[in-house]
């Protein structure tokens, strides 16, 4: 089976059971909102946070969201955006940075997947990309997180919310970004995103649902 054709049934599959299950009422715990998350996270403080104009909600549908700089003392920054969706049962799906990026005037210069140490002894595969617009060039990591899990694929994110809503009566989930610049080399931006992701995933837990 093609992988096309893979996507094709996974989506026609995921439309079906989401559409048989849509009168069944969701049961998602208690979370605190992301606007919470601490402006301090290791040595990284945040330095503004971009609040976006009605527009842009209105295309995002988040039912929450918090969109931040961080800095620290040696000037390293990281951007980062969490976009959190109570329900994806009435079309309010997580929109993919594979296709906001773009519409957005970035070009896409590598897409791949990386092995992100975000704790001790603990292991997410996230979404390694590299964007670039005139001279600015960013490195991107990004995941897709639900009920305790850390998905890159957005395939696999959109077949476990299927197995959830069956399962657990839950079709929340989220999108967590990290974008770095890529100046002096991608292995230093490399490490400033992965420095950063280690301080805030232990914190993610309290604002995203297990």
């Amino acid at each position: 089976m093609t992988s096309r054709l893979m996507v094709l049934t996974m989506s026609v599959v995921a439309a079906a059971v989401c559409l048989r299950a849509s009168t069944a009422q969701e049961r998602v715990p208690p979370r605190r909102p992301l606007a919470e998350i601490p402006v301090a996270l290791g040595e990284w403080r945040a330095a503004s946070q971009q609040e976006f104009d009605p527009a842009t909600v209105k295309v995002l549908r988040a039912d929450d969201y918090v969109s931040r700089s961080y800095i620290t003392r040696a000037a390293d920054t990281a951007d980062v955006y969490v976009g959190y969706y109570e329900t994806q049962r009435q079309g309010d799906t997580i929109h993919s940075p594979m296709n906001c990026l773009p519409a957005a005037g970035w070009q896409l210069l590598s897409v791949a997947q990386a092995s992100v140490e975000a704790g001790p002894g603990q292991s997410i595969v996230v979404n390694r990309d590299t964007i670039q617009k005139g001279l600015d060039t960013r490195l991107v990591l990004y995941w897709y997180q639900s009920h305790g899990r850390v998905v890159a694929s957005e395939y696999w994110s959109k077949a476990y919310m299927v197995l959830d809503s069956l399962r657990l009566h839950r079709t929340d989930g989220a999108l967590v970004r990290v974008i770095t610049p890529i100046r002096d080399s991608d292995a230093r931006a490399e490490r400033n995103a992965v420095d950063f992701i280690r301080a805030l995933f232990p914190v993610l837990n309290r604002h995203l649902p297990g």
